[in-house]
């Protein structure tokens, strides 16, 4: 299916030393940016404004702090309307009261909502209210500020900032991921995770995170990659960008913490192959000594995504079969449709088995 052209091609990344080669930095470029009146009274607002005018991105200043005009005739005018557009807000209130986000981290914040990219199992859809426009937050700073209440004196607590958006797809537009990195640089006990589908990180690469920040990468096997992430970068674009956050100081490197998400995993036609394969890619890329984990996502679906999804890419092939599913429930009396049990223990014993044989000094944090 097509998909709406808010996605442009910008410098070369690094050539790396593991054999991945030359890849184009994909950066995504909104063609409306807007910015409400509270945004463009903080000083982290004003910031962003000089960002997007240095990428001569059309501007607009709304007289009201609401987004307005962002719906079409059907949903799905609405989606490609919304995807095209940056609205720099303010993040209410609500943001301020984080919420627990296991087994990813302790706590989660948004410096963001909304994503660039179109993955035809998005996992915000549903999750969100509204056209799903990418909303980033001018209130940065006294959201920051707000993390140290959370942090566990003497213990080692942990925040995810990537639930809500993928902050290296707009890190261009807003540099908030990098003021992320550097506030947790600072910090005792705080650390921070963060996990992406794009690979523009020179700007991260010299920061002074002093270990406290986890860069991850999401993958998947090529049928699953090729076909339901549209506006992304491959898979080897991926991966050397966090190659290059990995590698020693010392090696023109970041010397960052790293992690693979390996998400949303299915049992695909000849899917062993096809994820033997994407292990032997990860080996290649990371074929030196760095603090490595695995985060292992089986796909899952609930009947609200489903319904939104569907509304977003019409002509989609991927697999919402209920009648092919179990049925999970939450505490809350919600479900989620789940491969069956027989198919979870074969997928999950393949990565356990696989990423132990390779990765042996590496952690599996779970399995869902």
């Amino acid at each position: 299916m097509s998909l709406p052209t808010t996605v442009a091609s910008s410098t070369s990344a690094p050539t790396s030393s593991s054999g991945l080669g030359n890849v184009k930095t994909r950066l995504w470029m909104p063609d409306r940016v807007l910015f409400t009146p509270a945004a463009l009274e903080e000083p982290w607002g004003q910031r962003i404004l000089e960002r997007v005018r240095s990428l001569t991105l059309p501007v607009e200043e709304l007289p009201r702090n609401r987004l307005t005009n962002l719906r079409g005739e059907t949903e799905r005018e609405t989606y490609d309307i919304a995807k095209r557009t940056l609205a720099v807000v303010t993040a209410p209130p609500s943001q301020f009261k984080l919420s627990p986000i296991p087994p990813s981290a302790d706590w989660q914040f948004h410096l963001a909502e909304g994503c660039p990219a179109h993955c035809q199992y998005c996992y915000l859809a549903g999750s969100l209210q509204g056209p799903p426009v990418i909303r980033a937050y001018a209130n940065l700073p006294q959201i920051l500020d707000n993390l140290a209440a959370y942090e566990r004196a003497g213990q080692a607590t942990s925040f995810e900032v990537s639930c809500y958006t993928d902050p290296l797809g707009i890190e261009h537009l807003t540099g908030s991921l990098a003021e992320c990195i550097r506030y947790f640089g600072t910090r005792a006990d705080g650390y921070l995770r963060w996990v992406s589908k794009f690979d523009a990180v020179e700007s991260l690469v010299d920061l002074p995170h002093n270990g406290h920040t986890r860069c991850r990468a999401s993958v998947n096997a090529a049928p699953v990659s090729g076909r339901f992430e549209g506006g992304t970068v491959s898979v080897q674009a991926r991966l050397g960008a966090l190659r290059r956050l990995a590698l020693p100081r010392g090696q023109g490197g970041g010397g960052y913490p790293i992690g693979l998400v390996i998400a949303p995993i299915m049992p695909i036609e000849d899917w062993q192959q096809h994820y033997t394969q994407l292990l032997d890619d990860i080996s290649a890329a990371l074929d030196f000594d760095c603090d490595l984990t695995f985060e292992l996502i089986s796909h899952r679906f609930t009947p609200g995504s489903k319904e939104v999804l569907q509304q977003w890419y019409p002509q989609s092939k991927l697999d919402l079969d209920e009648s092919t599913r179990s049925v999970k429930r939450n505490k809350f009396g919600g479900i989620k449709y789940v491969y069956d049990s027989d198919t979870m223990k074969a997928l999950r014993q393949f990565f356990e088995r696989e990423l132990t044989q390779r990765f042996p000094k590496a952690q599996i944090l779970y399995w869902t």
